[in-house]
Formats: structure tokens, C-alpha cells, sequence
């Protein structure tokens, strides 16, 4: 038995922040019902990463939303409110990520619903919170990180502003819905009565820069200074960071600088011996130590630096990670399939139960496909 087993949600989010907490929250039991518009379902089905479809919906949807099932409603419509109402009333959870003020007009905003059940759980998603100058606009995962300052972290020093290749912001808010909903249900436990629960893109991509942020406040509001070449962060000292070799590339993690020429069987230079200069020179260094990697491939420095125990490791692509054995003994992928018989291959959820992973062979479905059997046994004809 999966842990949230006998938890029903109904999903009004869409796109990836919203589903995706949808996303773990059937991976670990829970009935999740997306609540759709009729015909064309949420806008997030037509949402493409490189064009790809399967069925009509995207592919990124069928991602993010596999093991759901869909209960389309009109909620301008009198008759399919009404609907709505009764399953909100039998329901644990709900969220839902419309901007300020929509689910006020619609008539499902938190003090309505929360009177329809007491103890329903009630997950808001926004972009900037629903207060303050940024309101009501647009939240979307890059124009976060552009205003959050996460953009300015990524790169090297002289490179423009260097967005995520990931939807970041999504998937951490997601995430933080997640973990507000859960404990939620935990003090439903003690208290009876549910909780309304309120996340936002700007505040969780804040939040992820915690260490970042806290340096800046407690430095003399100094901006961070992305490394002239190759670091992954830009408060830490030399050796940090990813340098080419004469095959690839080696990234080098918290090692002391002095350990790693050791192994090397370098001399530091008389100016790079205190380990404050390890980050005032870090640019200097850094291009001092590329010189010698690239003289040798990435297998002869992970040959002497590995058996030493420092942090190091080749620098893998997709192709490179997924036909390792280091991958294929987590068993990370499966094959889902949609009502129609097609199957894709996807990520599972990366959770273990004492020892168990969870798969879920059910992709997303189709707009509306569930409505007669939800209709049926929540009684709402």
C-alpha cells in the first residue's frame, strides 16, 4: 500500500508547477483528478518541448501528468459547478494556480470552499504572491529566474544573463507545494480541519538561493561574481569548477587546492599558498590548473584523483549517463502508456519505500475521459 493511498485531489493547476506536485502526489497514491475544460483540456496539453506529441496532447504533458485522471467541467456553467462542488466536498486536497482574484469570480476561492469541507487542503500556486506590484503578472518559469537574479549565477563571468536549461522555478515550487500540503495533512490528523497553502515561482526560486542570497545580505550587498571560465558557483574558491581535458572535460568539487596540486604533483605559486587567495585569485588559478588538465584525457586525472578520495567526475552526457551501468541499476526509467495503447518512455518517481520503487504504467489522459465513471461513484448526477 502506497502511503497516500485513499487521498483524492482534484487538480485545477496547469502547466508544470501545479502538476507537477500533482505529478509525486499520485506517484506516492493519491487519486489526483484533473479538473479540465471540456474539448480542449488544460492549456499546459498543448505545450511542446521540441514539437513532440504524443496523441494530442504534448509530450511534456503526458510527462508531467501520468497516472492522473480528467473530469472536464465547464465552471462558468451553473450545472457543472454544482458538479464541482460535491466532489470538492468528498475531496482531501485541491490547488489550483489561476492568478489572483480568478477563483474568487468563479466562486471556489479558499473561504467558499473551505465552508463546502472543513477539511480540504487548499494549494495555491502563483508567480509573485497575491500581493504587492507584481500581482497579476504573468508567472512563467524564465521571466522568475530573470527577476529572482538566478540568472546572473549560471555562466561565466562575461556571458549575458544564463537562464536554467531546466524549468527550475517549476519544479521547486512543486516541489514546496508538495511539502506544504503534506504537512497539512499531517496536522489535519491532530486537528480535523484542513489548511489553505500558498506557494509562489519568485518565492521558491528565492528560497533555492538561500546560501547565495544570505552571502550577498551579509557582505555588504555585493553582487556575486560569476569566475572568468568554467566555475558551477560563484561564491567558492578555486579548484571549483569544470575544466576541458585533452577528451572531455573533468569537473573538480570542494577539494583544497593545495590537495589536488599535491596530487598533481604541482608547486603552488608563492601567491596562491593561503586559502584566501584561493578565492580572491580564483581566475588566475583556475586558468593555471586548465593548462595541465588539458594535457592529459579526463580517465588519467580521475585515475589520480579518485583513489585519493577527492570529489571529481567525468563530465557525462545524456547519451554517455544513460547506457552506463551506474544508470541502469536504479532502474530510473519505464514505459507508460496511454489509453489508446501508445507508449512512451519516461522517469519514475525517484522515491523508495523501504527498498520498493515506484512505478506507474498509466500515462496522462485524454480531456474529460474519466467523467462518466467520477460521475458515478462521487454521485454527482
Amino acid at each position: 500500500m502506497k502511503p497516500l493511498e485513499g487521498i483524492t485531489v482534484l487538480e485545477f493547476a496547469q502547466f508544470m508547477a501545479g502538476p507537477s506536485a500533482g505529478l509525486k502526489m499520485a506517484d506516492l497514491g493519491a487519486r489526483v483528478i484533473k479538473i479540465e475544460r471540456p474539448g480542449s483540456g488544460e492549456a499546459g496539453r498543448k505545450i511542446a518541448i521540441k514539437n513532440l506529441y504524443i496523441d494530442e496532447s504534448s509530450m511534456v504533458f503526458h510527462t508531467a501528468n501520468r497516472n492522473k485522471q480528467s473530469y472536464s467541467a465547464d465552471l462558468k456553467d451553473p450545472a457543472d459547478l454544482e458538479k464541482v462542488k460535491k466532489l470538492i466536498a468528498q475531496a482531501d486536497v485541491m490547488t489550483h494556480n489561476f492568478r489572483p482574484g480568478v477563483m474568487d469570480k468563479i466562486g471556489l476561492d479558499y473561504n467558499t470552499v473551505s465552508t463546502i469541507n472543513p477539511r480540504i487542503v487548499y494549494g495555491v500556486v502563483s508567480g509573485y504572491s497575491a500581493h504587492g506590484p507584481w500581482a497579476t503578472k504573468p508567472g512563467q518559469d524564465l521571466l522568475i529566474q530573470s527577476l529572482s537574479g538566478f540568472a546572473y549565477l549560471t555562466g561565466n563571468q562575461n556571458d549575458n544573463p544564463t537562464a536554467s536549461g531546466l524549468a527550475t522555478s517549476d519544479i521547486f515550487t512543486g516541489i514546496h507545494l508538495v511539502q506544504g500540503i503534506m504537512a497539512a495533512l499531517y496536522q489535519r490528523e491532530k486537528t480535523g480541519k484542513g489548511a489553505k497553502i500558498e506557494v509562489s515561482l519568485l518565492e521558491s526560486t528565492l528560497d533555492i538561493q538561500f546560501e547565495v542570497i544570505t552571502t550577498y545580505l551579509n557582505d555588504g550587498n555585493q553582487l556575486p561574481q560569476r569566475a572568468k571560465q568554467g566555475s558551477a558557483h560563484a561564491y567558492l574558491a578555486a579548484p571549483y569548477g569544470i575544466y576541458p581535458t585533452s577528451d572531455g572535460y573533468l569537473a573538480l568539487a570542494l577539494n583544497p587546492l593545495d590537495q589536488v596540486t599535491k596530487a598533481m604533483n604541482l608547486t603552488l605559486p608563492e601567491a596562491y599558498t593561503t586559502r584566501e587567495s584561493w578565492f580572491t585569485h580564483r581566475d588566475e588559478i583556475m586558468a593555471w590548473l586548465a593548462g595541465y588538465f588539458k594535457k592529459e584525457p579526463t580517465r588519467h586525472w580521475l585515475s589520480i584523483f579518485e583513489p585519493l578520495d577527492l570529489r571529481c567526475s567525468d563530465v557525462f552526457t545524456y547519451r554517455d549517463l544513460l547506457n552506463h551501468e551506474a544508470y541502469k541499476v536504479l532502474q530510473m526509467d519505464q514505459e507508460v502508456e496511454t489509453s489508446d495503447g501508445i507508449t512512451m518512455r519516461t522517469t519514475r518517481c525517484p522515491i523508495r519505500i523501504d527498498g520498493q520503487r515506484i512505478f506507474s504504467r498509466k500515462s496522462a489522459p485524454k480531456p474529460g475521459e474519466d467523467n462518466a465513471r467520477i460521475e458515478k461513484e462521487f454521485k454527482l448526477l
